[in-house]
């Protein structure tokens, strides 16, 4: 089967609306490497988007979670509150959920059960990427699959992560054949779908310009 993998989405819910107008349900799994909240003025809509999704289309979506998912059950769970989200756009998120209490629960329990990795034979995705570390699936790793900046370590297959903003378009590192989609939706750029083969193969590529519906205008 292929893949339809989407990087980033950070709140850009008109612009996540379009692009998975470019996912082939039939014929491919869709993959989501995570960061669907804080910064964009939608972020409960595009996670209420997303369940949408995956009740609709059962066993054919993965929604990964991201460090800024991670940060926001934090803040709300019995460890919070979490100042240091605030400061990267939780904020923001917790503006767009006030009033919306039911909502906010129901959001929360869905987030607590993504997976923080996806792989196959030919494939690992995640929302950072594995490292040399011996840890990678503690969240709370700086070098693990949530938080990793820097290089990556070749695991013999290839990875797909989000993370790191590039500036604009899909980005290949040969050395550790890991392909980064965080294409900069949040920033103005563009939010990416990429048509996988299982193999890892790049089939396709949907680039879809940030609406300005999603981020504020400066």
């Amino acid at each position: 089967m292929d893949l339809f993998v989407i990087g980033d989405v950070h709140g850009c819910y008109h612009t996540l609306r379009e692009v998975v107008g470019h996912w082939r349900p039939a014929t491919e799994l869709l993959v989501q490497v995570g960061d669907l909240v804080d910064r964009g003025r939608f972020a409960p809509e595009c996670v209420e988007l997303a369940r949408e999704l995956e009740a609709s289309h059962p066993g054919r979506t993965v929604f990964l979670r991201g460090n800024h998912e991670q940060e926001m059950l934090r803040h709300f769970g019995p460890q919070g509150p979490n100042p240091r989200w605030l400061t990267w756009g939780g904020d923001v998120t917790v503006q767009q959920y006030q009033g919306r209490r039911m909502l906010l629960q129901h959001h929360l329990a869905w987030l607590e059960q993504r997976p923080l990795c996806w792989e196959s034979e030919q494939l690992l995705i995640s929302h950072a990427g594995f490292a040399d570390t011996l840890t990678p699936l503690d969240p709370g790793n700086p070098h693990g699959v949530l938080w990793r900046r820097g290089p990556l370590l070749n695991q013999g297959r290839r990875q797909v992560v989000g993370h790191t903003p590039t500036a604009g378009e899909i980005m290949l590192d040969p050395a550790s054949n890991a392909l980064y989609v965080d294409t900069g939706a949040y920033l103005g750029q563009c939010l990416t779908g990429i048509r996988l083969a299982a193999t890892g193969q790049v089939l396709a590529e949907f680039p879809v310009p940030t609406s300005r519906l999603d981020i504020a205008l400066a």
